[in-house]
């Protein structure tokens, strides 16, 4: 059996030596000469993390990707805690917007609250319950884990991939909402007290308005899974149920609609940051491919020249 194996590796390390020699690509120009070996770049694409993804990668090493798969949840909870001591000027400058925008939206809050709560009977109920279920964590967390599991039955590496981010960022957003809502104690619009009355750590259910956990997990769940298509109409489908969920919270004055915007932001970057760390970490094969990709893109650059003889593009590499 061992000498199966190492025949085995040893026909795979001389194709690859056979075929990194062949159909090179000679880019020449008045910069620099590149020179890319098309097959030796496809094998790059297939290099691996160590010896034991190699065994992970020829068979469905259940446990073993599991185990994998938990390491990569928990270095992506933990980014999304401690990257913003990493943040540069664009983040600020992205969360600065974000503040601004929810201010302006919190000088109406009441009159927005009004107008959803008087207009809530004129919406079917089956919107205001779907809003209700489907932003449940029973129904999010039975999405997200059927996800999971499927790609680790089935031994697909992008579904355990989707299903990471998905879980990574539920638990991630939950915590921070579970923590936020009773640091705030946010009075709810159905209290009757207005935008501006907060009981910090009162601990009643009336108190717990900021942020809307409906919210956190639809969007999180439905945004999350947007990013696994390159359809537009596809991703607008998606998303259009989760924007169900945040709705129908305002619309039952469960909420107010700052509650449900900030919550939609929060899940967002949670999920936009734990993607980024996965493709940074390169965790997955399709991460090591993006990432590949982009640096050959980067190397590319577009001159644009126009002279007698006519308008030529040029690459240079």
């Amino acid at each position: 059996m061992k000498m199966t194996k190492l025949a085995v590796l040893f026909s795979l390390f001389f194709f690859q030596m056979m075929f990194s020699q062949q159909d090179s690509i000679a880019v020449k120009n008045s910069d620099s000469v590149f020179v890319q070996t098309q097959d030796s770049l496809v094998f790059e694409n297939q290099k691996l993390d160590s010896v034991n993804n190699l065994k992970l990668k020829r068979k469905n090493d259940i446990w073993g990707h599991l185990k994998y798969d938990v390491v990569a949840m928990g270095g992506g909870f933990a980014n999304v805690f401690t990257r913003p001591f990493q943040w540069k000027k664009a983040d600020f400058t992205r969360v600065g917007a974000t503040v601004l925008g929810v201010w302006i939206l919190y000088l109406v809050d009441e009159d927005t609250s009004r107008f959803f709560m008087e207009n809530n009977s004129k919406v079917p109920k089956t919107i205001t319950k779907f809003g209700s279920y489907f932003g449940s964590p029973q129904i999010n967390y039975g999405i997200t884990g059927a996800v999971y599991v499927t790609g680790l039955l089935t031994n697909s590496e992008k579904l355990r991939r989707a299903g990471v981010l998905m879980i990574t960022a539920a638990s991630t957003t939950g915590a921070i909402q579970q923590i936020s809502k009773s640091a705030t104690g946010r009075a709810r619009p159905g209290a009757g007290l207005g935008k501006n009355h907060f009981k910090p750590f009162g601990g009643d259910f009336m108190y717990r308005s900021f942020p809307s956990g409906h919210t956190v997990l639809a969007v999180t769940t439905t945004y999350a899974l947007s990013k696994q298509f390159k359809s537009p109409w596809i991703k607008a489908g998606i998303l259009t149920v989760g924007a169900i969920v945040p709705a129908s919270r305002v619309l039952e004055g469960a909420h107010w609609l700052t509650d449900v915007v900030l919550s939609s932001a929060i899940s967002i970057a949670a999920v936009e940051g734990i993607d980024k760390f996965l493709k940074r970490k390169e965790k997955y094969e399709e991460d090591k491919k993006y990432n590949q990709e982009l640096k050959f893109k980067n190397k590319i650059s577009w001159d644009f020249n126009v002279g007698a003889a006519g308008i030529s593009f040029v690459g240079r590499f």
